[in-house]
């Protein structure tokens, strides 16, 4: 009786078994599942870049003690600093950092040699975002003639839209056209950008739209603009500036109708002599309109509200300007990244607010840095000065007039670049290389440059470090020049008062790069990386394509 029992226990216990089995095979079947929902969505719901025109990596340290806790401080504490971070081309202007932070490569491949340049075919001057096959939208001047065409390669904006079949969103936004046009890339929703003048409000391009979203209308219909039409204090007790130069010297330039670049500076009363709206430009409140406008593009655009990645490209310009006219060791720059700090910590209090703290992740970086001025190291007894551009064109002339019978063989001369006449040295039945190299040698014995390089050895060579490296980075072989020119370290061909930007040297190319948010690591590393790494590790951290003309690397270190 047992005997014939047996069988039939065994039978059970293989079906209870079996129903087990398959019920925790369903169960590991359900949580992978699980998990590669979980896994789809590590990817933040919003990336922001964010890009500070001029900035220095310096400032975060020597103005750490004026930040408050929301702003700089909170990438740094809460995210990833990459202290030795760089530009590893030249000519470092704001056409061609904003393009190389975006495409993750450098002029030699994206094409924006500079902000302007000689166009080879074209035979005279072109802007890097201007387009006249396309029409101004929001206002009746050509300002809004623009579009990223002469960009020949994506961005990773571009790549996160093909990524997402164009579900995911991309608006860029600066007080610069060329600040928000090429970090939006070829496929943007919308790119917008401050007219000033006597319009004061934002503007863009019929390339992404025929007109203004009402969000945009309704900011511009609004007094935020004209708010900032008020006097340019301090915003702390002056006395406790105390990581910049004395107010009052002779290293800062003048706003028009001032007699002395000090504060306050009192924009009411300069409004008119000053260009009226572009005068908020050189100031911060520049940077306070771009974040009120950034805010207002949050919820105007709905970033941030699904589970597809969307993209927000901030630019802050006028820390360039103010630069630019006040010099890096103003009263003026100190007080300006204090208030960009507040500005910073709004819009990341918005962003909290609106996308999730721990649903976006953000870099932020610059598109070149600045050179102290140079009659200011010079007073110091540091190696500086300025070009006698007339001294140097004379002389020159006479050399060309000689060597070669004329001075038209050289065509133009810009970004320090010259572009020969090849039609001319064709008749002359003269080599192209020799041409270069005889007008090379001749340069290097004027005192204000330090090196010159030819194109012919920017083709033959493969420069993996220093000067001729960071050249070569820039060096775009369909539109730079024959001649690339250095000048000594230290100077500078600009006014006496301010500071500038351009050059190869260490001075323009360190910059800062944060990253933060979500999977981002806390942490820091000193290890040499450079501005073409950052579209490509976004991009590792969206799962996304790298940009077409990459050539950066993840930095592994940053992502978790």
């Amino acid at each position: 009786m047992y005997k014939n029992r047996f069988p039939l226990v065994l039978l059970l216990f293989l079906v209870i078994f079996n129903s087990f089995d398959a019920s925790g095979q369903k169960k590991s079947k359900n949580k992978i599942n699980i998990e590669n929902t979980a896994q789809l969505r590590t990817t933040p719901k919003l990336a922001v870049g964010i890009v500070v025109d001029q900035m220095r990596y310096d400032y975060i340290t020597r103005f750490w003690g004026q930040f408050g806790d929301g702003g700089f401080k909170r990438l740094v504490n809460d995210g990833f600093n990459c202290k030795n971070n760089h530009f590893n081309y030249a000519p470092t202007y704001t056409g061609p950092g904003h393009a190389s932070v975006y495409t993750g490569t450098t002029p030699a491949s994206h094409g924006i040699i500079a902000n302007d340049w000689y166009d080879k075919d074209l035979g005279k001057s072109v802007y890097c975002a201007a387009d006249d096959s396309y029409n101004s939208v929001g206002t009746t001047s050509d300002a809004g003639k623009m579009s990223p065409h002469r960009m020949m390669v994506t961005t990773v904006t571009d790549q996160l839209r093909l990524h997402s079949q164009l579900r995911g969103k991309t608006i860029a936004i600066a007080l610069k056209d060329r600040g928000a046009v090429l970090p939006g890339g070829h496929l943007a929703n919308g790119a917008y950008w401050f007219q000033g003048k006597n319009e004061g409000k934002w503007i863009t391009s019929s390339f992404y739209m025929d007109e203004l979203p009402q969000w945009v209308m309704d900011f511009n219909a609004s007094n935020v603009a004209e708010s900032y039409k008020k006097q340019w204090s301090t915003i702390k007790d002056i006395n406790t500036y105390l990581e910049s130069g004395s107010d009052n010297n002779n290293y800062e330039g003048l706003f028009e109708g001032e007699s002395a670049p000090v504060f306050p500076h009192d924009l009411p009363s300069l409004w008119d002599t000053n260009g009226e709206f572009d005068m908020i430009k050189a100031t911060p409140f520049g940077n306070s309109i771009t974040a009120d406008f950034a805010i207002a593009a949050l919820a105007g655009e709905n970033l941030g509200s699904d589970t597809i990645t969307d993209f927000l490209a901030v630019s802050f310009s006028s820390t360039d300007y103010v630069g630019h006219k006040f010099g890096v060791n103003s009263k003026e720059i100190e007080d300006t990244y204090i208030r960009l700090d507040e500005d910073l910590a709004r819009l990341f209090k918005a962003l909290d607010n609106k996308v999730g703290e721990h649903d976006y992740t953000v870099f932020l970086t610059a598109d070149h840095a600045a050179i102290h001025v140079p009659a200011y190291l010079r007073d110091l007894k540091i190696p500086a000065g300025y070009v006698n551009g007339d001294n140097l064109k004379t002389r020159f002339n006479e050399y060309l007039k000689y060597k070669f019978g004329t001075t038209d063989i050289v065509k133009n001369i810009s970004n320090n670049q010259m572009f020969l006449d090849h039609d001319i040295i064709k008749n002359l039945d003269l080599k192209l290389k020799e041409v270069q190299e005889d007008i090379a040698m001749e340069l290097l014995n004027y005192e204000d440059f330090d090196r010159v390089y030819t194109a012919h050895q920017m083709w033959e060579n493969d420069y993996v470090q220093g000067i001729p490296y960071i050249l070569q980075n820039g060096y775009n072989q369909k539109r730079s020049g024959d001649i690339l020119m250095v000048l000594k370290p230290g100077t500078i061909s600009y006014s006496m008062t301010g500071s500038t930007h351009g050059s190869p040297q260490i001075y323009d190319t360190h910059v800062p790069l944060l990253f933060y948010g979500k999977g981002i690591k806390k942490g820091s590393t000193t290890a040499r990386t450079e501005i073409s790494d950052v579209a490509p590790t976004i991009s590792a951290l969206l799962g996304i394509a790298f940009p077409s003309g990459d050539i950066g690397m993840p930095i592994s270190k940053v992502l978790e």
